[in-house]
């Protein structure tokens, strides 16, 4: 079993910085990309960032600048620095992870439970 657990949500101004981490644990052989999506009320889900095994990075285009992806291999977690928070940045943040639990296997999709980032204006 893979399990991903996030953390580091909360309630923060307008203006103000968080940064969420997502840690990676279970039957893991290897990780391949990890990713942050986020889904406002009575929006889609939407990718935040990504980044490959090997730290190529991908940003939607309403966070570029603001927003910082990065992993630790060693600790099998990512981590995703949020400054400048707008109000629109209110919704729920989740972390998903492509593991490939053995080396005879598949990479197989794997998501947190969410934690919740809420941008005062």
């Amino acid at each position: 079993q893979v399990q991903l657990v996030e953390s580091g949500g909360g309630l923060v101004q307008a203006g103000g910085s968080l940064r969420l981490s997502c840690t990676v644990s279970g039957s893991i052989f290897s990780i391949n990309a990890m990713g942050w999506y986020r889904q406002a009320p009575g929006k889609q889900r939407e990718l935040v960032a990504s980044i490959s095994s090997i730290g190529r990075k991908n940003y939607a285009d309403s966070v570029k600048g603001r927003f910082t992806i990065s992993r630790d291999g060693a600790k099998n977690t990512a981590y995703l620095q949020m400054n400048s928070l707008k109000f629109e940045d209110t919704a729920v943040y989740y972390c998903n992870a492509a593991v490939r639990p053995s080396s005879s296997g598949y990479a197989n999709d794997y998501w947190g439970q969410g934690t919740q980032v809420t941008v005062s204006s």
